[in-house]
């Protein structure tokens, strides 16, 4: 059906949370109100990523990007847009006042290039139409009737692309290792467990697109001789689950997954497995005891996953964003993946970027890329105008990247040398009022729940660094603590069994590196500079307290006393440091000390 006009509704988590599956219902029947539904066409999508300023709906062929959506701007969007012919301006990406044939000069789509996200916020993720309409599985009928099972492998590896997942390596070499292992079973794996805190990068992208990752998985299936497949992905993630079950069915009913894919000697079957939402389960060797059933563990390499990984057998492990990268690398060629990005890192990378910045959401820029304009070109900068501290890039497992190293091309290569890593693509961004104390706390808590405890250096080491972590926040810290610190987080580094315990330290250690000072000042001074830590900071009321009650009210300690009109008062004992007091002064009156 020829329509004259299609509007995309993101779909994704964030802009579904925001009530966006209430604006598609109700642009659905706006339109059949107005007896225009054989000429409009409403899409739900994946994400556009843009998630600061969700819900999101756009309108082809206009190319109108409106922003901040509620549902009872359906109408407007319906009788002004569709039937009049006219904008609705109010709704328009406001901030850069710009037309809708300018949606590409927003600065936060400007230095972006979509990839591995090229089709979420574009089709219909639960229609396989709509993704062989985008050339969908083109590039498994090439690699099942124009490729022999070698020339992939060299198509691979010329590309440079590299694992997604953290380690950054080869993925050629990989899928090569998998293709020459001996053994008539052998297993692909999708690793879609992301359990980086403030990542979302792979449940997006199953999201928006779930038949990239089928294909790319059919693809290495027919690489490696490999006739089954799974994709382990973190029961937390409903809707990526839904939407992946129903691409595997609409694939099987399209002979495109199943017995004799296309009519070829070639078959391939795909199960989803859940996961726990367990971390160290992002661990490769884990994840496959996972998937037999068995307590998500890591076990010593070699023997190698691509030798003897699931159930024993010869199993390729790629993560998410690594596969979807896949078929375009067929359809237009190692050369131009390999014209993008660096030397040392080909393609894009996918982030999420999140914290202290003004345009939260999911970028996709070319390997390269520098922080800087990733943070305030495409970011916008540090909200409220506060000054940029540092970025964490990695998670749990990278470090923190502070202001002169702003200008550095972000790859592979040049963020270890900044002492930190890619990870999955996290990047959560901090500004001054931030405490890097409470950071690596924060960090390395979170890797005490998670470690799966079969090592000592990673079972002992993660609650020793916590434990002094959280004595140095509430002022007991002494100076040799400081080494106590390094010389456990080196040791973790060297003797820890996967690589959750190796990089566990990284955001302990690269914090005391670059922020010694701040360190000094909790354990000499007994201060924490940006009253993050508690049990460091004091409230006090000053002479400019009018006496309005307002911070008492608020108080959930009852610690706050005193006359109407008068300056009140702080019980210190009783008091929880929770802020409450400070927040809700309209005056200036309350102090952090």
């Amino acid at each position: 059906m020829n329509y004259t006009h299609y509007i995309l509704v993101c779909g994704g988590s964030a802009c579904e949370s925001s009530h966006s599956v209430r604006i598609y219902e109700n642009l659905v029947e706006e339109v059949k109100k107005a007896g225009v539904d054989d000429q409009v066409r409403i899409i739900k999508t994946g994400c556009f990523g843009f998630c600061e300023k969700g819900p999101i709906v756009k309108v082809l062929p206009e190319d109108a990007f409106y922003v901040e959506v509620k549902p009872e701007d359906a109408a407007d969007i319906i009788n002004e847009h569709i039937i009049k012919g006219i904008q609705v301006n109010r709704l328009l990406y406001a901030k850069e006042k710009k037309s809708a044939e300018d949606v590409d000069e927003i600065p936060f789509y400007k230095k972006q290039l979509r990839i591995t996200l090229r089709n979420c916020g574009l089709i219909d993720p639960e229609n396989i139409e709509d993704y062989i309409a985008h050339d969908g599985y083109f590039a498994l009928e090439k690699a099942l009737f124009e490729m022999t099972r070698e020339e992939i492998v060299a198509e691979i590896t010329a590309s440079g692309l590299r694992g997604r997942g953290g380690a950054g390596f080869p993925t050629g070499l990989k899928w090569d290792a998998g293709f020459k292992a001996k053994g008539n079973v052998k297993y692909v794996v999708c690793n879609a467990d992301e359990g980086d805190p403030g990542a979302y990068m792979d449940r997006s992208t199953i999201e928006g697109d779930p038949h990239s990752i089928i294909e790319a998985m059919a693809i290495c299936g027919r690489t490696i001789g490999a006739n089954k497949g799974f994709v382990y992905i973190r029961a937390e993630y409903p809707l990526a689950i839904s939407r992946l079950e129903k691409a595997i069915k609409q694939a099987k009913e399209y002979g495109l997954l199943g017995e004799h894919i296309l009519g070829s000697d070639f078959s391939f079957d795909i199960e989803i497995r859940l996961g726990a939402g367990a971390f160290v389960c992002g661990e490769e060797t884990a994840l496959l005891r996972s998937i037999e059933g068995k307590r998500g563990m890591p076990t010593p390499k070699p023997p190698f996953p691509a030798q003897a990984g699931l159930w024993g057998k010869p199993t390729i492990i790629n993560n998410v964003e690594t596969f979807a990268n896949i078929p375009i690398i067929l359809m237009k060629g190692a050369a131009w993946f390999k014209s993008i990005g660096t030397a040392d890192s080909a393609g894009t990378k996918v982030f999420a970027l999140t914290g202290k910045v003004e345009n939260s959401g999911l970028v996709e820029v070319p390997m390269g890329t520098t922080l800087r304009e990733i943070i305030f070109d495409i970011g916008g900068g540090i909200k409220n105008g506060k000054k940029f501290k540092a970025v964490q890039t990695g998670g749990p497992s990278g470090g923190i990247i502070t202001p002169e190293a702003l200008d550095t091309p972000i790859d592979f290569k040049n963020l270890q040398a900044l002492g930190s890593m890619m990870g999955s693509g996290g990047m959560i961004v901090m500004d001054e009022d931030d405490c890097v104390v409470n950071v690596a706390k924060f960090y390395m808590e979170f890797c005490v729940d998670e470690s799966c405890g079969k090592c000592a250096p990673c079972r002992i080491g993660t609650r020793q660094i916590y434990a002094l972590l959280d004595k140095i926040s509430k002022g007991k810290g002494e100076m040799s603590d400081l080494n106590k610190l390094e010389e456990i987080g080196f040791a973790m580094k060297k003797a820890s069994l996967c690589a959750l315990g190796q990089s566990a330290p990284n955001p302990t250690l690269s914090t005391v590196k670059k922020f010694r000072d701040e360190y000094i000042a909790h354990i000499v001074n007994k201060k924490c500079l940006t009253g993050k830590c508690k049990d460091l900071v004091s409230f006090y009321i000053t002479e400019k307290c009018i006496g309005c009650g307002a911070c008492a009210r608020k108080c959930p300690a009852n610690c706050i006393s005193g006359e109407r009109r008068n300056r009140h008062s702080i019980d210190q004992v009783k008091c929880l440091k929770c802020g409450e007091c400070f927040r809700s002064c309209r005056f200036d009156a309350i102090e952090k000390k």
